[in-house]
Protein backbone atom coordinates (compact mmCIF):
# COMPACT_ATOMS: atom_id res chain seq x y z
CA UNK A 1 0.00 0.00 0.00
CA UNK A 2 1.48 2.98 -1.16
CA UNK A 3 0.24 5.12 2.20
CA UNK A 4 -2.24 8.32 3.29
CA UNK A 5 -2.58 10.80 0.59
CA UNK A 6 -5.13 13.29 2.11
CA UNK A 7 -6.06 14.12 -1.90
CA UNK A 8 -9.70 15.42 -2.13
CA UNK A 9 -11.61 12.37 -4.69
CA UNK A 10 -14.73 13.43 -6.51
CA UNK A 11 -16.79 10.75 -8.05
CA UNK A 12 -19.52 11.44 -10.38
CA UNK A 13 -21.92 8.43 -10.29
CA UNK A 14 -22.60 5.80 -7.36
CA UNK A 15 -23.60 2.30 -9.07
CA UNK A 16 -20.88 -0.50 -10.26
CA UNK A 17 -18.01 1.69 -11.17
CA UNK A 18 -18.62 4.42 -8.86
CA UNK A 19 -19.48 2.50 -5.50
CA UNK A 20 -16.60 -0.02 -6.46
CA UNK A 21 -13.95 3.34 -6.34
CA UNK A 22 -15.10 4.84 -3.72
CA UNK A 23 -14.84 1.63 -1.47
CA UNK A 24 -11.33 0.87 -2.84
CA UNK A 25 -10.16 4.10 -2.25
CA UNK A 26 -11.52 4.19 1.35
CA UNK A 27 -9.79 0.60 2.16
CA UNK A 28 -6.63 2.33 0.55
CA UNK A 29 -6.23 5.55 2.32
CA UNK A 30 -8.05 6.68 5.86
CA UNK A 31 -7.12 10.00 5.23
CA UNK A 32 -8.45 10.86 1.67
CA UNK A 33 -11.72 13.25 1.21
CA UNK A 34 -14.17 11.30 -0.97
CA UNK A 35 -16.99 12.67 -2.43
CA UNK A 36 -19.78 10.85 -4.10
CA UNK A 37 -22.44 12.53 -6.57
CA UNK A 38 -25.45 11.12 -7.69
CA UNK A 39 -28.09 12.36 -9.29
CA UNK A 40 -30.25 10.17 -8.47
CA UNK A 41 -31.78 8.91 -5.36
CA UNK A 42 -29.64 5.42 -5.05
CA UNK A 43 -26.92 4.51 -4.73
CA UNK A 44 -24.69 1.08 -5.03
CA UNK A 45 -28.20 -0.84 -6.33
CA UNK A 46 -28.42 -3.96 -8.31
CA UNK A 47 -29.57 -2.75 -11.60
CA UNK A 48 -28.72 -6.83 -13.44
CA UNK A 49 -31.79 -7.47 -10.34
CA UNK A 50 -34.13 -5.36 -11.75
CA UNK A 51 -36.57 -7.55 -14.39
CA UNK A 52 -36.79 -10.29 -12.15
CA UNK A 53 -38.25 -7.92 -9.41
CA UNK A 54 -40.96 -6.52 -12.02
CA UNK A 55 -41.35 -10.32 -12.58
CA UNK A 56 -41.87 -11.27 -9.03
CA UNK A 57 -39.15 -13.42 -8.58
CA UNK A 58 -37.33 -11.04 -6.45
CA UNK A 59 -40.38 -9.61 -4.27
CA UNK A 60 -39.05 -7.35 -1.61
CA UNK A 61 -37.64 -3.19 -2.80
CA UNK A 62 -34.65 -3.87 0.00
CA UNK A 63 -33.12 -6.50 -1.97
CA UNK A 64 -32.57 -3.99 -5.25
CA UNK A 65 -30.44 -1.87 -2.86
CA UNK A 66 -26.75 -2.77 -1.98
CA UNK A 67 -25.75 0.00 -0.04
CA UNK A 68 -28.28 2.82 0.91
CA UNK A 69 -26.22 6.57 1.48
CA UNK A 70 -26.19 5.99 5.31
CA UNK A 71 -24.49 2.58 5.25
CA UNK A 72 -22.25 3.53 2.56
CA UNK A 73 -21.01 7.10 4.74
CA UNK A 74 -21.24 4.90 7.71
CA UNK A 75 -18.95 1.85 6.79
CA UNK A 76 -16.63 4.11 4.35
CA UNK A 77 -16.85 7.38 5.77
CA UNK A 78 -17.93 8.73 1.95
CA UNK A 79 -19.64 12.06 1.68
CA UNK A 80 -22.44 10.73 -0.21
CA UNK A 81 -24.83 13.15 -2.41
CA UNK A 82 -27.67 11.78 -3.64
CA UNK A 83 -29.98 14.06 -6.08
CA UNK A 84 -26.82 15.93 -7.07
CA UNK A 85 -26.14 15.59 -10.81
CA UNK A 86 -22.63 17.26 -11.77
CA UNK A 87 -23.40 19.42 -14.65
CA UNK A 88 -19.95 20.37 -15.61
CA UNK A 89 -16.24 20.05 -15.24
CA UNK A 90 -13.64 23.12 -15.17
CA UNK A 91 -10.76 21.57 -15.85
CA UNK A 92 -7.82 24.41 -15.43
CA UNK A 93 -10.06 25.32 -12.04
CA UNK A 94 -10.12 21.90 -11.13
CA UNK A 95 -13.39 21.85 -10.33
CA UNK A 96 -16.98 20.31 -10.84
CA UNK A 97 -20.31 22.00 -11.22
CA UNK A 98 -22.79 20.44 -9.04
CA UNK A 99 -26.84 21.22 -9.35
CA UNK A 100 -28.82 19.59 -6.03
CA UNK A 101 -31.73 18.90 -7.87
CA UNK A 102 -33.98 19.06 -4.56
CA UNK A 103 -33.20 23.25 -4.33
CA UNK A 104 -32.42 24.03 -7.92
CA UNK A 105 -29.12 25.60 -6.36
CA UNK A 106 -25.65 25.17 -7.84
CA UNK A 107 -22.10 25.30 -6.34
CA UNK A 108 -18.83 23.95 -7.09
CA UNK A 109 -17.11 21.27 -5.56
CA UNK A 110 -13.02 20.97 -5.77
CA UNK A 111 -11.09 17.76 -6.47
CA UNK A 112 -7.16 16.44 -6.60
CA UNK A 113 -8.97 13.42 -8.56
CA UNK A 114 -12.11 12.98 -10.81
CA UNK A 115 -13.82 10.01 -11.42
CA UNK A 116 -16.46 9.78 -13.38
CA UNK A 117 -18.70 6.64 -13.41
CA UNK A 118 -22.15 7.94 -15.13
CA UNK A 119 -22.78 4.67 -17.09
CA UNK A 120 -24.95 4.21 -20.28
CA UNK A 121 -28.49 5.67 -20.83
CA UNK A 122 -31.07 3.66 -22.99
CA UNK A 123 -31.47 4.48 -26.57
CA UNK A 124 -34.99 6.06 -27.42
CA UNK A 125 -35.84 6.08 -30.77
CA UNK A 126 -37.59 8.93 -32.60
CA UNK A 127 -40.71 6.79 -33.04
CA UNK A 128 -43.92 9.03 -32.94
CA UNK A 129 -45.84 7.95 -29.89
CA UNK A 130 -42.71 7.17 -27.63
CA UNK A 131 -43.56 9.37 -25.16
CA UNK A 132 -46.76 7.56 -24.20
CA UNK A 133 -47.48 6.70 -20.62
CA UNK A 134 -47.62 3.41 -21.70
CA UNK A 135 -43.98 3.64 -23.01
CA UNK A 136 -40.96 2.15 -20.49
CA UNK A 137 -37.45 2.03 -20.11
CA UNK A 138 -35.40 0.05 -17.62
CA UNK A 139 -32.55 1.71 -16.30
CA UNK A 140 -32.72 2.46 -12.38
CA UNK A 141 -34.76 1.45 -9.66
CA UNK A 142 -37.28 4.24 -10.64
CA UNK A 143 -37.59 3.10 -14.07
CA UNK A 144 -38.33 -0.65 -12.06
CA UNK A 145 -41.36 1.27 -10.25
CA UNK A 146 -42.66 2.71 -12.82
CA UNK A 147 -43.28 -0.82 -14.55
CA UNK A 148 -43.73 -2.22 -11.04
CA UNK A 149 -46.81 0.37 -10.30
CA UNK A 150 -48.29 0.13 -13.56
CA UNK A 151 -48.78 -3.38 -13.71
CA UNK A 152 -50.03 -3.85 -10.51
CA UNK A 153 -52.68 -0.88 -11.27
CA UNK A 154 -53.46 -1.34 -14.98
CA UNK A 155 -53.34 -5.18 -14.99
CA UNK A 156 -51.78 -5.36 -18.46
CA UNK A 157 -52.61 -8.35 -20.30
CA UNK A 158 -50.13 -7.69 -23.40
CA UNK A 159 -46.99 -6.04 -24.32
CA UNK A 160 -44.52 -5.26 -26.92
CA UNK A 161 -40.86 -5.78 -25.95
CA UNK A 162 -39.08 -3.52 -28.89
CA UNK A 163 -35.43 -4.68 -28.81
CA UNK A 164 -34.39 -8.96 -27.82
CA UNK A 165 -31.15 -7.83 -26.08
CA UNK A 166 -30.16 -8.96 -22.37
CA UNK A 167 -32.75 -6.67 -20.82
CA UNK A 168 -35.41 -7.39 -23.66
CA UNK A 169 -35.07 -11.07 -23.48
CA UNK A 170 -34.65 -10.89 -19.79
CA UNK A 171 -37.61 -8.56 -19.69
CA UNK A 172 -39.81 -11.20 -22.14
CA UNK A 173 -39.35 -13.63 -19.95
CA UNK A 174 -40.70 -12.07 -16.97
CA UNK A 175 -43.49 -10.41 -18.18
CA UNK A 176 -44.59 -13.61 -19.74
CA UNK A 177 -43.97 -15.18 -16.18
CA UNK A 178 -46.26 -12.48 -14.75
CA UNK A 179 -48.88 -13.74 -16.81
CA UNK A 180 -48.61 -10.87 -19.65
CA UNK A 181 -48.77 -12.33 -23.52
CA UNK A 182 -45.42 -11.14 -25.10
CA UNK A 183 -44.17 -9.76 -28.27
CA UNK A 184 -39.91 -9.29 -28.97
CA UNK A 185 -39.86 -7.04 -31.97
CA UNK A 186 -36.38 -7.29 -33.42
CA UNK A 187 -34.73 -4.82 -35.79
CA UNK A 188 -31.72 -7.49 -36.71
CA UNK A 189 -32.39 -10.78 -37.81
CA UNK A 190 -31.85 -12.77 -34.45
CA UNK A 191 -31.81 -12.04 -30.38
CA UNK A 192 -28.94 -11.52 -28.30
CA UNK A 193 -25.93 -10.15 -30.17
CA UNK A 194 -23.17 -11.45 -28.53
CA UNK A 195 -24.26 -15.09 -30.09
CA UNK A 196 -24.06 -15.64 -34.01
CA UNK A 197 -27.26 -16.68 -35.52
CA UNK A 198 -26.26 -20.43 -36.15
CA UNK A 199 -26.75 -20.67 -32.26
CA UNK A 200 -29.56 -18.21 -31.79
CA UNK A 201 -31.83 -19.85 -33.80
CA UNK A 202 -31.82 -22.70 -30.65
CA UNK A 203 -32.83 -19.66 -28.48
CA UNK A 204 -35.05 -18.53 -31.32
CA UNK A 205 -37.29 -21.43 -30.78
CA UNK A 206 -37.07 -22.03 -27.10
CA UNK A 207 -38.74 -18.65 -26.68
CA UNK A 208 -41.60 -19.34 -29.08
CA UNK A 209 -42.36 -22.43 -27.33
CA UNK A 210 -42.55 -20.32 -23.99
CA UNK A 211 -45.40 -18.68 -25.88
CA UNK A 212 -43.57 -15.17 -26.24
CA UNK A 213 -44.05 -13.90 -30.52
CA UNK A 214 -40.86 -13.29 -31.80
CA UNK A 215 -40.81 -11.05 -34.73
CA UNK A 216 -37.25 -10.94 -36.31
CA UNK A 217 -35.44 -8.22 -39.34
CA UNK A 218 -38.57 -6.34 -37.88
CA UNK A 219 -38.95 -2.22 -37.13
CA UNK A 220 -41.65 -0.04 -34.56
CA UNK A 221 -42.73 2.59 -36.96
CA UNK A 222 -45.28 4.49 -35.00
CA UNK A 223 -47.08 3.87 -31.56
CA UNK A 224 -50.73 5.38 -30.98
CA UNK A 225 -52.30 5.18 -27.36
CA UNK A 226 -56.10 4.38 -27.86
CA UNK A 227 -56.34 5.25 -24.54
CA UNK A 228 -57.08 2.15 -23.07
CA UNK A 229 -53.68 0.79 -25.01
CA UNK A 230 -51.29 1.06 -27.70
CA UNK A 231 -51.61 0.21 -31.18
CA UNK A 232 -47.65 -0.65 -32.50
CA UNK A 233 -47.22 0.06 -36.36
CA UNK A 234 -44.72 -2.89 -36.87
CA UNK A 235 -44.16 -2.88 -40.96
CA UNK A 236 -47.07 -3.43 -42.90
CA UNK A 237 -49.02 -4.55 -39.59
CA UNK A 238 -50.60 -3.18 -36.42
CA UNK A 239 -49.55 -5.20 -32.67
CA UNK A 240 -52.35 -4.25 -29.58
CA UNK A 241 -50.47 -4.01 -26.61
CA UNK A 242 -51.39 -2.91 -23.41
CA UNK A 243 -47.91 -1.48 -22.91
CA UNK A 244 -44.19 -1.54 -24.31
CA UNK A 245 -41.31 -1.55 -23.42
CA UNK A 246 -38.01 0.04 -25.23
CA UNK A 247 -34.81 -2.11 -24.61
CA UNK A 248 -32.91 -1.49 -28.42
CA UNK A 249 -29.43 -0.46 -26.70
CA UNK A 250 -27.65 2.35 -24.42
CA UNK A 251 -25.59 4.89 -25.19
CA UNK A 252 -22.60 6.62 -22.63
CA UNK A 253 -24.04 9.11 -20.50
CA UNK A 254 -20.43 11.32 -21.56
CA UNK A 255 -22.16 14.57 -22.70
CA UNK A 256 -20.22 16.67 -19.66
CA UNK A 257 -16.88 14.69 -20.48
CA UNK A 258 -17.16 16.06 -24.32
CA UNK A 259 -18.42 19.58 -22.89
CA UNK A 260 -15.19 19.17 -20.53
CA UNK A 261 -12.67 18.43 -23.99
CA UNK A 262 -11.73 15.29 -22.97
CA UNK A 263 -11.62 12.54 -26.24
CA UNK A 264 -13.93 10.54 -26.90
CA UNK A 265 -14.95 8.33 -29.54
CA UNK A 266 -17.65 8.10 -32.22
CA UNK A 267 -20.44 6.83 -30.33
CA UNK A 268 -19.47 9.21 -26.81
CA UNK A 269 -17.24 6.48 -24.93
CA UNK A 270 -14.75 8.15 -23.15
CA UNK A 271 -11.15 7.01 -24.14
CA UNK A 272 -9.22 5.94 -21.58
CA UNK A 273 -5.82 4.32 -21.21
CA UNK A 274 -5.09 0.92 -18.92
CA UNK A 275 -4.89 2.90 -15.89
CA UNK A 276 -8.37 4.04 -16.84
CA UNK A 277 -7.25 7.65 -17.46
CA UNK A 278 -8.78 10.06 -19.64
CA UNK A 279 -7.25 12.30 -21.86
CA UNK A 280 -6.96 14.27 -18.90
CA UNK A 281 -4.36 12.68 -16.78
CA UNK A 282 -6.30 13.90 -13.13
CA UNK A 283 -9.44 12.60 -14.45
CA UNK A 284 -10.87 8.91 -15.13
CA UNK A 285 -13.28 6.86 -16.64
CA UNK A 286 -15.32 3.77 -16.19
CA UNK A 287 -17.92 1.31 -16.90
CA UNK A 288 -20.16 1.72 -19.46
CA UNK A 289 -19.16 5.20 -20.56
CA UNK A 290 -15.75 4.21 -21.24
CA UNK A 291 -13.84 2.90 -24.37
CA UNK A 292 -11.61 0.03 -23.83
CA UNK A 293 -9.80 -2.81 -25.26
CA UNK A 294 -11.60 -5.65 -26.44
CA UNK A 295 -8.84 -8.76 -24.70
CA UNK A 296 -8.79 -11.14 -27.74
CA UNK A 297 -8.26 -8.58 -30.23
CA UNK A 298 -7.41 -5.81 -28.84
CA UNK A 299 -9.13 -3.52 -30.72
CA UNK A 300 -11.05 -0.38 -29.07
CA UNK A 301 -14.54 -1.94 -27.34
CA UNK A 302 -17.30 -0.78 -25.30
CA UNK A 303 -18.79 -3.65 -23.64
CA UNK A 304 -21.31 -2.81 -20.81
CA UNK A 305 -20.83 -5.33 -18.18
CA UNK A 306 -20.75 -5.14 -14.62
CA UNK A 307 -17.73 -6.84 -13.58
CA UNK A 308 -15.57 -5.02 -16.02
CA UNK A 309 -16.74 -1.92 -14.57
CA UNK A 310 -16.48 -2.94 -10.70
CA UNK A 311 -13.09 -4.00 -11.95
CA UNK A 312 -12.22 -0.71 -13.80
CA UNK A 313 -13.51 1.35 -9.99
CA UNK A 314 -10.40 -0.26 -8.18
CA UNK A 315 -8.19 -0.07 -10.66
CA UNK A 316 -9.00 4.10 -10.98
CA UNK A 317 -8.74 4.05 -7.54
CA UNK A 318 -5.47 2.09 -7.07
CA UNK A 319 -4.10 4.34 -9.43
CA UNK A 320 -4.97 7.49 -7.66
CA UNK A 321 -3.48 6.04 -4.37
CA UNK A 322 0.03 5.64 -6.15
CA UNK A 323 -0.27 1.42 -6.38
CA UNK A 324 0.49 0.86 -10.69
CA UNK A 325 -2.52 -0.91 -11.97
CA UNK A 326 -3.59 -1.39 -15.17
CA UNK A 327 -6.95 -2.92 -16.82
CA UNK A 328 -6.26 -5.70 -19.55
CA UNK A 329 -9.10 -5.67 -21.28
CA UNK A 330 -12.59 -6.78 -21.09
CA UNK A 331 -13.47 -10.47 -22.97
CA UNK A 332 -17.44 -9.81 -23.08
CA UNK A 333 -18.02 -13.01 -20.58
CA UNK A 334 -21.99 -13.09 -20.34
CA UNK A 335 -24.69 -15.31 -18.97
CA UNK A 336 -28.03 -14.96 -19.70
CA UNK A 337 -31.46 -17.18 -18.42
CA UNK A 338 -33.70 -17.43 -20.54
CA UNK A 339 -36.94 -18.85 -19.23
CA UNK A 340 -35.07 -22.54 -18.55
CA UNK A 341 -32.29 -22.29 -20.85
CA UNK A 342 -29.49 -20.78 -20.25
CA UNK A 343 -26.75 -18.76 -22.45
CA UNK A 344 -23.16 -17.66 -22.24
CA UNK A 345 -21.17 -16.57 -24.36
CA UNK A 346 -17.09 -14.84 -23.57
CA UNK A 347 -14.32 -13.94 -26.36
CA UNK A 348 -14.84 -13.25 -30.01
CA UNK A 349 -18.01 -14.56 -31.94
CA UNK A 350 -17.91 -15.51 -35.39
CA UNK A 351 -19.46 -12.19 -36.74
CA UNK A 352 -16.94 -10.06 -35.14
CA UNK A 353 -13.97 -12.00 -36.07
CA UNK A 354 -15.45 -11.66 -40.10
CA UNK A 355 -15.39 -8.29 -39.24
CA UNK A 356 -11.96 -7.40 -37.82
CA UNK A 357 -10.59 -9.74 -40.17
CA UNK A 358 -8.81 -12.54 -37.61
CA UNK A 359 -8.74 -16.10 -39.46
CA UNK A 360 -10.40 -18.05 -37.08
CA UNK A 361 -11.68 -21.67 -37.37
CA UNK A 362 -14.95 -23.22 -35.62
CA UNK A 363 -16.79 -25.97 -33.89
CA UNK A 364 -19.44 -27.31 -32.90
CA UNK A 365 -20.46 -30.05 -30.33
CA UNK A 366 -23.15 -31.28 -28.19
CA UNK A 367 -22.39 -32.91 -25.06
CA UNK A 368 -24.79 -33.57 -22.40
CA UNK A 369 -24.39 -32.27 -19.14
CA UNK A 370 -23.24 -34.64 -17.41
CA UNK A 371 -23.15 -38.70 -17.39
CA UNK A 372 -26.40 -39.80 -19.80
CA UNK A 373 -26.57 -42.99 -18.04
CA UNK A 374 -27.09 -40.66 -14.91
CA UNK A 375 -30.85 -39.26 -14.73
CA UNK A 376 -31.67 -35.81 -15.81
CA UNK A 377 -28.92 -35.14 -18.00
CA UNK A 378 -29.77 -32.29 -20.39
CA UNK A 379 -27.78 -31.83 -24.23
CA UNK A 380 -25.87 -28.57 -24.59
CA UNK A 381 -24.56 -26.44 -27.69
CA UNK A 382 -21.15 -25.73 -28.35
CA UNK A 383 -19.65 -23.17 -30.07
CA UNK A 384 -15.73 -22.79 -30.33
CA UNK A 385 -13.80 -20.27 -32.03
CA UNK A 386 -10.12 -20.98 -32.23
CA UNK A 387 -6.91 -19.79 -34.44
CA UNK A 388 -6.38 -22.07 -37.27
CA UNK A 389 -3.02 -22.16 -37.29
CA UNK A 390 -2.08 -22.04 -33.32
CA UNK A 391 -4.94 -23.62 -32.29
CA UNK A 392 -5.22 -20.28 -29.10
CA UNK A 393 -9.39 -20.14 -28.03
CA UNK A 394 -10.75 -17.15 -29.21
CA UNK A 395 -14.12 -17.68 -27.97
CA UNK A 396 -16.94 -19.79 -27.16
CA UNK A 397 -20.57 -19.65 -27.68
CA UNK A 398 -22.73 -22.22 -25.12
CA UNK A 399 -26.60 -22.86 -25.11
CA UNK A 400 -28.22 -25.21 -22.51
CA UNK A 401 -29.28 -26.29 -19.48
CA UNK A 402 -27.31 -27.03 -15.96
CA UNK A 403 -24.20 -26.54 -16.39
CA UNK A 404 -23.72 -23.56 -19.02
CA UNK A 405 -22.31 -20.91 -16.69
CA UNK A 406 -19.84 -23.54 -15.50
CA UNK A 407 -18.53 -24.65 -18.84
CA UNK A 408 -18.24 -21.54 -20.41
CA UNK A 409 -16.50 -19.94 -17.04
CA UNK A 410 -13.94 -22.54 -17.69
CA UNK A 411 -13.36 -21.28 -21.11
CA UNK A 412 -13.39 -17.57 -20.16
CA UNK A 413 -10.38 -18.34 -18.19
CA UNK A 414 -8.50 -20.51 -20.54
CA UNK A 415 -8.70 -17.38 -23.05
CA UNK A 416 -7.37 -15.03 -20.07
CA UNK A 417 -4.39 -17.06 -19.80
CA UNK A 418 -4.11 -17.80 -23.77
CA UNK A 419 -4.77 -21.08 -23.36
CA UNK A 420 -5.60 -23.21 -26.80
CA UNK A 421 -7.77 -26.27 -27.92
CA UNK A 422 -4.88 -28.30 -26.89
CA UNK A 423 -5.19 -26.91 -22.87
CA UNK A 424 -8.89 -27.53 -23.09
CA UNK A 425 -8.07 -31.50 -23.80
CA UNK A 426 -6.02 -31.69 -21.37
CA UNK A 427 -7.72 -29.99 -18.24
CA UNK A 428 -8.92 -32.29 -15.71
CA UNK A 429 -11.70 -30.93 -14.56
CA UNK A 430 -14.18 -32.37 -11.65
CA UNK A 431 -16.30 -35.89 -12.17
CA UNK A 432 -18.81 -37.13 -10.84
CA UNK A 433 -22.10 -38.50 -12.49
CA UNK A 434 -24.76 -36.05 -11.36
CA UNK A 435 -22.20 -32.90 -12.61
CA UNK A 436 -20.15 -33.93 -15.37
CA UNK A 437 -18.68 -36.87 -17.95
CA UNK A 438 -15.85 -38.63 -17.60
CA UNK A 439 -14.67 -36.60 -20.47
CA UNK A 440 -16.20 -33.30 -19.68
CA UNK A 441 -18.24 -30.77 -22.06
CA UNK A 442 -15.36 -28.50 -22.10
CA UNK A 443 -12.76 -32.01 -23.14
CA UNK A 444 -15.47 -32.33 -25.82
CA UNK A 445 -14.76 -29.12 -27.45
CA UNK A 446 -11.25 -29.52 -27.38
CA UNK A 447 -10.94 -33.05 -28.82
CA UNK A 448 -13.37 -31.68 -31.56
CA UNK A 449 -10.96 -28.65 -32.84
CA UNK A 450 -7.61 -30.53 -31.67
CA UNK A 451 -8.54 -33.20 -34.59
CA UNK A 452 -9.53 -29.86 -37.08
CA UNK A 453 -6.04 -28.66 -35.75
CA UNK A 454 -4.39 -31.82 -36.38
CA UNK A 455 -5.55 -32.61 -39.77
CA UNK A 456 -7.44 -35.76 -38.44
CA UNK A 457 -10.68 -34.29 -39.83
CA UNK A 458 -11.75 -31.55 -42.12
CA UNK A 459 -15.08 -29.90 -41.81
CA UNK A 460 -17.46 -28.18 -44.00
CA UNK A 461 -20.45 -26.12 -42.00
CA UNK A 462 -23.85 -25.41 -42.52
CA UNK A 463 -23.63 -22.99 -44.70
CA UNK A 464 -21.59 -24.75 -46.90
CA UNK A 465 -24.69 -26.97 -47.85
CA UNK A 466 -26.24 -25.18 -50.60
CA UNK A 467 -22.96 -25.02 -52.21
CA UNK A 468 -21.76 -28.42 -52.15
CA UNK A 469 -25.10 -30.28 -53.48
CA UNK A 470 -24.44 -27.85 -56.76
CA UNK A 471 -21.04 -29.09 -57.54
CA UNK A 472 -20.64 -32.29 -59.70
CA UNK A 473 -17.37 -33.16 -57.82
CA UNK A 474 -18.93 -33.96 -54.59
CA UNK A 475 -21.35 -36.31 -52.73
CA UNK A 476 -23.21 -35.50 -49.55
CA UNK A 477 -23.34 -38.62 -47.51
CA UNK A 478 -25.98 -39.27 -44.20
CA UNK A 479 -24.46 -41.89 -42.55
CA UNK A 480 -27.37 -41.56 -39.56
CA UNK A 481 -29.66 -44.77 -39.34
CA UNK A 482 -32.52 -45.14 -42.08
CA UNK A 483 -35.37 -44.37 -39.44
CA UNK A 484 -33.55 -41.00 -38.50
CA UNK A 485 -32.98 -40.10 -42.36
CA UNK A 486 -37.08 -40.30 -43.08
CA UNK A 487 -38.03 -38.37 -40.37
CA UNK A 488 -35.55 -35.59 -41.97
CA UNK A 489 -32.82 -34.96 -43.93
CA UNK A 490 -31.05 -32.59 -46.83
CA UNK A 491 -32.54 -33.11 -50.11
CA UNK A 492 -30.03 -34.69 -52.21
CA UNK A 493 -27.87 -36.68 -49.92
CA UNK A 494 -27.69 -40.76 -49.97
CA UNK A 495 -27.77 -42.36 -46.84
CA UNK A 496 -25.46 -45.38 -45.75
CA UNK A 497 -25.86 -45.64 -41.68
CA UNK A 498 -22.02 -45.75 -40.41
CA UNK A 499 -22.32 -49.60 -39.15
CA UNK A 500 -23.30 -50.08 -42.94
CA UNK A 501 -20.21 -47.81 -44.47
CA UNK A 502 -17.32 -50.25 -44.96
CA UNK A 503 -19.60 -53.06 -46.33
CA UNK A 504 -21.09 -50.66 -48.90
CA UNK A 505 -17.96 -48.70 -50.23
CA UNK A 506 -18.63 -49.75 -53.29
CA UNK A 507 -21.78 -47.55 -53.49
CA UNK A 508 -19.62 -44.42 -52.69
CA UNK A 509 -17.68 -42.61 -55.84
CA UNK A 510 -14.47 -42.36 -54.52
CA UNK A 511 -13.34 -39.85 -57.64
CA UNK A 512 -15.94 -37.40 -55.52
CA UNK A 513 -14.94 -35.76 -52.41
CA UNK A 514 -17.37 -36.90 -49.85
CA UNK A 515 -18.94 -34.59 -47.69
CA UNK A 516 -20.13 -36.87 -44.46
CA UNK A 517 -23.46 -35.82 -42.42
CA UNK A 518 -24.99 -37.51 -39.06
CA UNK A 519 -27.23 -35.88 -36.08
CA UNK A 520 -24.76 -33.63 -34.60
CA UNK A 521 -21.07 -34.51 -36.03
CA UNK A 522 -19.44 -37.64 -33.65
CA UNK A 523 -20.52 -40.24 -36.18
CA UNK A 524 -19.52 -38.31 -39.30
CA UNK A 525 -16.01 -37.92 -37.71
CA UNK A 526 -15.76 -41.70 -37.39
CA UNK A 527 -17.01 -42.01 -41.26
CA UNK A 528 -14.23 -39.68 -42.25
CA UNK A 529 -12.29 -42.13 -40.12
CA UNK A 530 -12.80 -45.03 -42.58
CA UNK A 531 -13.12 -42.78 -45.87
CA UNK A 532 -10.14 -41.16 -45.29
CA UNK A 533 -8.22 -44.63 -44.27
CA UNK A 534 -9.38 -46.12 -47.17
CA UNK A 535 -8.19 -43.02 -49.40
CA UNK A 536 -11.41 -41.08 -49.92
CA UNK A 537 -11.31 -36.92 -49.82
CA UNK A 538 -13.47 -36.22 -46.71
CA UNK A 539 -15.15 -33.90 -44.73
CA UNK A 540 -17.43 -33.72 -42.05
CA UNK A 541 -20.33 -31.05 -41.16
CA UNK A 542 -19.98 -29.35 -38.04
CA UNK A 543 -23.15 -29.57 -35.93
CA UNK A 544 -24.55 -32.55 -38.31
CA UNK A 545 -28.19 -32.17 -39.24
CA UNK A 546 -29.41 -30.88 -36.28
CA UNK A 547 -27.78 -27.67 -36.36
CA UNK A 548 -28.49 -27.40 -40.29
CA UNK A 549 -32.04 -28.41 -39.28
CA UNK A 550 -32.37 -25.65 -36.26
CA UNK A 551 -30.95 -22.96 -38.83
CA UNK A 552 -32.99 -23.72 -41.77
CA UNK A 553 -36.07 -24.33 -39.52
CA UNK A 554 -35.46 -20.76 -37.91
CA UNK A 555 -34.97 -19.48 -41.12
CA UNK A 556 -38.40 -20.76 -42.77
CA UNK A 557 -40.73 -19.63 -39.20
CA UNK A 558 -39.46 -16.00 -39.82
CA UNK A 559 -40.59 -15.68 -43.08
CA UNK A 560 -41.63 -12.45 -44.50
CA UNK A 561 -41.82 -10.66 -41.17
CA UNK A 562 -43.35 -7.77 -42.18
Amino acid sequence: MNGQTGKRIVIVGGVAGGASAAARLRRLDETASIVLLERGEYISFANCGLPYYIGGEITGKSALTLQTPESFRARFEVDVRVCNEAVAIDREAREVEVCDRRTGQTYREPYDALILSTGAAPLVPPIPGVDSERVFTLRNIPDTYRIREFMERERPRSAVVVGGGYIGVEMAENLTRAGLAVTIVEAQEQVIAPLDYDMACDVHRHIRDKGVTLLLGAAVSGIENTGDGLRVGVGDRTLEADMLLLSVGVRPESAIAAAAGLAVNERGGVRVDARMRTSDPAIYAVGDMAEVEDYVSKTPAMIPLAGPANKQGRIAADNICGIPSSYSGTQGSSVLRVFDRTVAATGLNEKTAKRLQIPYEKSFTYPASHAGYYPGAEPMSVKLLFAPDTGKILGAQIVGGEGVDKRCDVIATAIRFGGTAADLEELELCYAPPYSSAKDPVNMAGFAAGNVLSGRVSLFHWHDVEAVLQREDAVLLDVRTEGEYRRGHIEGSVNIPLDSLRERLAEVDAGKEIHVLCQVGLRGYLACCILNGRGYRCRNLSGGYRLYASVMEDKASQGPCC
